[in-house]
This record gives C-alpha cells, sequence and structure tokens, in this order.
C-alpha cells in the first residue's frame, strides 16, 4: 500500500499532466468566440496578406506560332554556319601562311649535309643551348619496320644538325621505348649519318640509356639518361624508396634531404636539365616526358608542323637566342 508521499507524488503528476489540456481547450473556445464575433471582410483582410496576387482567370491559351520557331532556328544554325567558315578560313589561311614560311625558310636555309652551312646558319645567334631534347612519336598506324626506320632516320638527323651547330649534347624522349629496344642499331644509324655530313672528320659519338648498356663508338659503356616515358617515374620511385631506407636506418636524417640532392640525384641517374626542348608536332604535347627535368627549360613547337624538319630546328634556336631568362625574378 502506498504512503502518503507516494500518492501526493502520483496525484502531483496526474495534476501537471492534465493542465495543459485545459488551457489548450481553454485557448481554443476563446479563439473561436473571438473570430465567431468578426465579420466576413474583417477575415479576408486578415488572411489577405498572405495571399498571392490576384491572377486573371479567363486567361486565353497562348498560340502556337510556328513561323516564328522556324525563323529562330534558321537564325541560329545561320549563326553558327557563320562562325564555323570564318574559323574554318582562318585555320586555312594561317596553315598556308606556315606552308609559305616553311618553303621560305628551305630555299634561303638549307643545310644541304654540309655543316658549314649549319654553323653559316647561326653564326649571328648570340647563343646556343648546351643541352637539348627533343619529343619524337611512333604512331601507332606506323609502328613496324617502316615507322622504325623513320625514327632513327631523324634521330640521325636531329644529331647531324646538333653536331653541325656545335650542340654537345641531345637527349631524345620516345614514349614507347622503341629506341632502347633497338640501342645498337640507333648508333650504327647515327654514326651513318654523321658519316654523311662530317666525311672523315666524324665526331664522337656515344648514346646512353637508362638500364641498358650504352655505347661510344661502338664500346660498351655504362648507363645513362631517359629516353622514355618509364625511365623518368622509375627513377623518382627508386629515389623515394632509397632515401626513405637511408632515413629509416639513421643513415640520413630528414632535414639533409633537399632540392639540391633530388636533382643531383635525378641528374646523375637520368640526366641533366636540358635549356631547349623542340616539339615536332602542332600542339604542345609532353607525351609524359618526366617533369623535374624541364622546370626551367625553353619549350618550341611550331604550328601546322607534322614532321622533323630542320627550318623547325633552326627557328627553335633562333627563339632561344632571343628569349630572356628570368627564373622567376
Amino acid at each position: 500500500m502506498p504512503s502518503c508521499s507516494q500518492l501526493y507524488h502520483i496525484s502531483q503528476q496526474r495534476s501537471e499532466s492534465f493542465f495543459p489540456v485545459m488551457v489548450a481547450s481553454k485557448e481554443t473556445q476563446i479563439y473561436r468566440h473571438d473570430v465567431d464575433q468578426l465579420s466576413v471582410s474583417e477575415r479576408e483582410g486578415l488572411l489577405k496578406p498572405y495571399l498571392p496576387q490576384n491572377q486573371p482567370t479567363n486567361t486565353k491559351p497562348l498560340k502556337s506560332q510556328p513561323i516564328r520557331h522556324f525563323c529562330k532556328v534558321q537564325l541560329h544554325l545561320l549563326a553558327f554556319a557563320l562562325m564555323h567558315a570564318l574559323f574554318s578560313l582562318y585555320i586555312r589561311f594561317r596553315q598556308a601562311y606556315h606552308i609559305l614560311l616553311d618553303r621560305i625558310f628551305a630555299v634561303l636555309y638549307y643545310h644541304h649535309r654540309a655543316p658549314e652551312l649549319i654553323k653559316q646558319d647561326i653564326q649571328a645567334l648570340t647563343r646556343i643551348p648546351q643541352h637539348l631534347t627533343v619529343i619524337l612519336e611512333l604512331k601507332e598506324e606506323e609502328q613496324g619496320f617502316v615507322g622504325l626506320e623513320k625514327l632513327l632516320d631523324d634521330v640521325a638527323e636531329i644529331s647531324a644538325w646538333c653536331a653541325g651547330a656545335g650542340i654537345p649534347m641531345l637527349s631524345v624522349y620516345e614514349r614507347t621505348g622503341a629506341l632502347k629496344d633497338h640501342l645498337q642499331r640507333t648508333h650504327r644509324t647515327i654514326a651513318s649519318k654523321l658519316h654523311a655530313y662530317f666525311g672523315r672528320h666524324v665526331p664522337s659519338l656515344e648514346i646512353q640509356a637508362p638500364h641498358v648498356q650504352s655505347f661510344l663508338n661502338g664500346e660498351d659503356l655504362g648507363q645513362s639518361p631517359s629516353s622514355a616515358a618509364e625511365d623518368g617515374r622509375s627513377t623518382l620511385v627508386d629515389l623515394t624508396k632509397t632515401l626513405t631506407e637511408m632515413s629509416q636506418r639513421n643513415k640520413l636524417s630528414a632535414e639533409d634531404i633537399s632540392l639540391d640532392l633530388i636533382d643531383a640525384e635525378i641528374s646523375e641517374s637520368v640526366m641533366t636539365e636540358p635549356d631547349l626542348l623542340i616539339i615536332f608536332g602542332p600542339y604542345i604535347q609532353l607525351q609524359g616526358y618526366p617533369p623535374w627535368q624541364i622546370r626551367l627549360t625553353e619549350i618550341y613547337h611550331s604550328q601546322d608542323n607534322n614532321g622533323v624538319g630542320y627550318q623547325v630546328f633552326l627557328r627553335a634556336l633562333h627563339n632561344f637566342a632571343k628569349a630572356q631568362m628570368k627564373f622567376g625574378r
């Protein structure tokens, strides 16, 4: 049997639970009593600010206008065709201009496989790059014996031009690594081309590639620079692993790892940073070229050009001679 205090507590809870209902019902009665005393106009006045604006109820349906719609569509088509025609004319005139410019350069400047003429073409330049790199592409439709022969011939031609211009180092980047797979054949092709240009006085030739035996006038040497897409990535991955292992073994502290250290290691294992990059294509497509090596490299490409040409090579050297290297200043 509950005590008196327990009964008082229960009765208090009941009163608290029923009190809001009684108050709510009382307020509802008062509200209804007040509303019943309002007139219809007064009720409408209370609700009018919250109602949307009056709209005509007898609006007529819009009539279809096929002629106007047809004229609008034809006007849009005419504007599109006009823009397309103007842009096509611009492209045609630009291509014709570049073709004419190449013909003029071909007449005024051509090497005729004579190093003396190449030196004469660049003798007015204030400077030439000490390290030149080019991006060549072995296209899918040209893969095979014919495509490889064309690629090797392009590499040999550029090597002969660099030798004639006095450029001591040339790096050739080809994304698929076809040159690495035929390094000895590449050496023979370049040596033959240099013999055609220089006769008996053939300059010394050294061909290097990462993880592949290199050649100097046919003799085996060590290993060196990059020529394919995987070379730059694998070098960075190997360098990261090596630095991590040395740091874990307390052979190298984290403070010793700097940009100068990474740059020195990459330059030694891949190649030094080139001064000029020539793209023998109509667009700037690096095709996975290692970005670390071209941080400060001057990049040149010729619009509407789709092949290796002496005129593009010569214009790139002229453009490099006039370029200003501010190095962020």
